[in-house]
Order: C-alpha cells, then sequence, then structure tokens
C-alpha cells in the first residue's frame, strides 16, 4: 500500500467515524422535541437534530448529511407514536435541506456560500414540504392514525378559516419547515468555525 493510499484510507475512516458520531448525535437530540401548540398543530413538533447532519454536509460532504438523517430516524421508529409517516417526512425534508446546503458550500468552501447554502436549502425543503406532506405523508397518516376530517380539524382549532389540508400546509407547515430549518442554519454558523478547527487538528 502506497503512502498516499493508506492516507487516503486513513482519511475515509476518519470521514465515516465523524459521520457515525454526528448520527448518534442527531439520534440523541431528535428525541427532544418541542410541540409549539399555538403556531401548529401538536403532532407536528419542533427539533435540533438537523444541526448535525448538516454540519455532516459541511464537514465531511455533501452527501454525508443523508446517513445522518437516516440513521436518527431510524433510531426513531423505535419510539414513534406515528407508525413510521413522522420519521418518512423528516427524512426526506432533512435530505432536502443539507444536500444543497452541502453542495454549495463544497463549490466554494466561505462563510457567504455557506450562508447561500443555508438559505436555498430552507427554501427548497420549506417549498417540497408542501408537496412531501400532501402526496406521501399525510395519505400514510390518514391511513394509520387519523382520517382526513381529524387532522384538518387540528389546523382548523388554530385557524377556523382553514379550508383543506393544501391550504394547512401552505399556511403552516412550509413556514414551521422554513423557520425550524433557518434555526438550525444559526446554531451552524455558531458553532461550525470552532468545530471545524478541532476536527482538522484529527483529520
Amino acid at each position: 500500500m502506497t503512502t498516499t493510499t493508506k492516507n487516503r484510507t486513513n482519511t475515509n475512516v476518519r470521514k465515516i467515524a465523524v459521520t457515525a458520531v454526528l448520527a448518534a448525535l442527531a439520534a440523541v437530540i431528535q428525541l427532544f422535541e418541542i410541540p409549539v401548540p399555538m403556531l401548529i398543530p401538536s403532532f407536528v413538533k419542533l427539533d435540533f437534530s438537523e444541526l448535525p447532519a448538516l454540519i455532516a454536509s459541511f464537514v465531511v460532504s455533501p452527501w454525508a448529511g443523508i446517513p445522518v438523517c437516516l440513521v436518527k430516524n431510524i433510531v426513531k421508529l423505535t419510539t414513534t407514536s406515528s407508525a413510521g409517516v413522522g420519521e418518512l417526512c423528516n427524512f426526506l425534508l432533512g435530505i432536502c435541506m443539507v444536500v444543497p446546503a452541502g453542495l454549495i458550500y463544497h463549490h466554494k468552501k466561505t462563510r457567504k456560500t455557506a450562508l447561500i447554502g443555508c438559505v436555498t436549502g430552507c427554501i427548497i425543503s420549506a417549498l417540497l414540504s408542501v408537496f412531501v406532506n400532501y402526496f406521501i405523508s399525510y395519505p400514510a397518516f390518514y391511513q394509520f392514525i387519523a382520517p382526513e376530517e381529524v387532522v384538518l380539524e387540528a389546523y382548523r382549532v388554530i385557524l377556523p378559516s382553514t379550508k383543506n389540508i393544501f391550504q394547512a400546509l401552505l399556511i403552516f407547515n412550509m413556514p414551521f419547515t422554513f423557520v425550524k430549518f433557518l434555526l438550525d442554519s444559526v446554531f451552524t454558523f455558531l458553532i461550525y468555525k470552532p468545530l471545524s478547527n478541532a476536527l482538522k487538528k484529527i483529520w
């Protein structure tokens, strides 16, 4: 084995190790979900578990956030109350956020591209949250958890004028998703630099 090959192998091992640690951290963070009943029905909760996935996409590679999102949701399945529906939605929207953010950042690693990447990821995930929920998550939710009328009524408790599920997703879920991932982005900006410097010492 040449020195170059050995160094490449060691680097890959470190990347896998860092990704695994971040996945474990994400799984722990996801346990601490926060209901926001005045803003969105209680079956949609706020958590910051995409933070480690976003860091993985920045530190390791744009694609490293995918296994982090996958692992944390597989772990969450052991305690789920949504028959896996919530975890599926969380996984899909998570990768819609972290992959575009990572791709833009790795194109040119600056704070500006990191900011552009995060905002782009927030917008993409927020827009797609409407369609992921409407065509995938909520139909499954109706089958396994509660019928559509019950779900719609949960939105009407907050906003009685809500006419249908699609409108509810536009009014509630889309901005909620944007703000959730925006908060993940803010926290990432706060800790990324010291974390990146620490990782460079062992990379």
